[in-house]
């Protein structure tokens, strides 16, 4: 399973979106396109994707661009996975 299905399956479950995320590619907007992603589901999926990964995202990773789209979503995760690995 690629990344990019990886975090639309954690955004599936965080949201409970019930399998709509499936759907979703690197350009579909998520902050304020879904009514689902709010403060309290935003730490769901953050906390969901760390456990998922085995990765930490520091408060300076997280700010509301990286939740733009499903892309800038999976750019964060990629970014991390890089960090952990060097």
């Amino acid at each position: 399973m690629n990344l990019t299905a990886q975090v639309l399956r954690v955004l599936d479950e965080a949201l409970g979106l019930q399998g709509r995320a499936t759907d979703f590619n690197r350009d579909t907007p998520l902050l304020g396109a879904l009514p689902e992603l709010d403060s309290m589901a935003v730490l769901a999926l953050i906390t969901g994707l760390e456990n998922r990964f085995g990765i930490t995202f520091s408060d300076q990773d997280l700010h509301g661009a990286v939740f733009a789209t499903v892309g800038s979503l999976c750019d964060l995760v990629e970014q991390a996975l890089a960090q952990q690995n060097t």
